[in-house]
């Protein structure tokens, strides 16, 4: 089935009254099939919120005091860039075993597991944070906790949102994790220093805790009455099934596109501290640096629901995001290096929810949580290789101009890749609907 199917229930006449739904406050028919969309939508998205921050904070918790981490634990840089590699490694392996447990037993199960894990694991490794090798298992344990978290994103938006605001909350839950990136990269150095690692790693884990519980308490599976059309849970999906998207042109080519550009972004920031030694910055201009790289991409997914346009957006992210890149790194003024680091956020954060939301959108009738989780798996496994390039083509003197070139070209890729991809029918067709439905 293609996505001609899927987008046969798109709901396109929002005059229609929700007879069904007292608690509704839009409503849409097509092809017999009622929508509704609730006003609990937001409540659920903003109990999901703190974990998806907090989630991606415990993974670059290390990267901007890589040097002091070291010492601290009498090892090596690249011994503490493995803890930001657990993250890669595990949602590997975990990330099917993740999406399936979404599509079987619901976005709420899935959560409910994702704050068991983190809470546990968080509190052990800011207990137990005199011991390397015990760090390591605890932030291996919350790396497995990671695709609870985030492969339900897409499906907490298709079981609760209307389709032209999915690539919206994609991004509203995309921005809550760059915003626990930005908090670890810009707060982490100032928090070692004041509290000492023990302090610094229990505070952590107590507010693993809280944002647990705030997700357990106020997250709903769906509402009684569906916002628009959504890939159906299906206990007989299969691996073969996943494989079919093969065939899917248009899939195939997002998923280069995405295993080269999520891959730099995580070797860029796993290895932000180290990438700018030889530039004789510190851990706390880093820091600012990796936030401005964070927290530029907040608002491409808002202009692509409101433009009905994805592929544009990808396509000029990308493109700006390779002389951003650039910038990082053959400039050595820390000025310009904010200003790269914010163009490149913008960019290549903005994208991404635009990425994932379109992925789900090509690949129906694979679950949402499926595409999504297939799609990000990939970035982690070049994630990895690049962070090993990073360091392997490192120069004596610290520079890694030469591995930074590397992943220019490797963009270049991508974004020849994102050009071949057509536009979303699915975000056309509906926008189309609705204004030609419009009185």
């Amino acid at each position: 089935m293609t996505s001609r199917a899927y987008e046969a229930g798109i709901a396109s006449n929002p005059s229609a009254a929700a007879t069904n739904d007292a608690a509704a406050d839009t409503t849409g028919t097509r092809g017999g099939t009622a929508y509704a969309t609730s006003p609990y939508r937001w409540v659920v998205l903003i109990a999901a919120i703190p974990m998806f921050a907090i989630t991606q904070m415990y993974w670059l918790t290390f990267s901007t005091i890589s040097p002091q981490a070291a010492a601290f634990y009498h090892t090596t840089p690249l011994a503490i860039a493995s803890l930001s590699m657990s993250y890669m490694i595990a949602y590997i392996i975990f990330s099917m075993p993740a999406s399936m447990l979404c599509d079987r037993k619901g976005i709420r199960a899935c959560f409910a597991l994702a704050a068991l894990l983190t809470s546990v694991f968080a509190l052990t490794r800011g207990l137990l944070y005199w011991s390397f090798p015990l760090v390591v298992l605890s932030q291996l344990g919350l790396a497995i906790a990671q695709p609870f978290v985030m492969n339900p994103l897409t499906k907490l938006a298709a079981n609760w949102f209307p389709v032209n605001q999915r690539a919206t909350v994609t991004g509203i839950g995309s921005v809550a994790g760059y915003v626990g990136i930005a908090v670890a990269t810009a707060t982490t150095p100032g928090l070692y220093r004041s509290l000492g690692m023990g302090g610094m790693l229990k505070g952590m884990g107590y507010a693993a805790v809280a944002c647990s519980l705030l997700l357990v308490a106020l997250m709903k599976e769906e509402p009684k009455v569906p916002a628009g059309p959504k890939a159906q849970r299906d206990g007989r999906f299969s691996l073969r099934d996943a494989m079919a998207l093969r065939h899917n042109h248009d899939y195939m080519l997002l998923l280069v596109a995405v295993m080269i550009a999520l891959g730099v972004f995580n070797a860029l920031l796993t290895a932000l501290s180290d990438m700018f030694v030889s530039h004789g910055i510190d851990s706390d201009q880093s820091g600012v640096i990796g936030t401005a790289i964070i927290i530029g991409g907040v608002v491409l997914p808002l202009a692509s629901d409101r433009t009905g346009r994805r592929k544009t957006f990808i396509v000029f992210s990308m493109t700006i995001a390779i002389a951003a890149i650039a910038g990082l790194s053959y400039m050595s003024a820390y000025p310009l290096l904010v200003t790269c680091g914010a163009f490149a956020g913008f960019f290549i954060m903005g994208a991404g929810p635009l990425i994932f939301e379109y992925g789900t959108e090509i690949a129906y009738p694979i679950p949402e949580s499926t595409s999504y989780g297939l799609l990000m798996g990939s970035g982690q496994v070049t994630g990895i290789l690049f962070i090993l390039l990073m360091y392997g083509l490192q120069l004596p003197n610290k520079s890694m101009a030469i591995p930074l070139s590397v992943m220019i070209a490797l963009m270049v890729v991508a974004a020849f890749a994102a050009i071949r991809v057509r536009e979303s029918t699915l975000l056309t067709d509906n926008a189309h609907a609705k204004d030609t439905d419009m009185p």
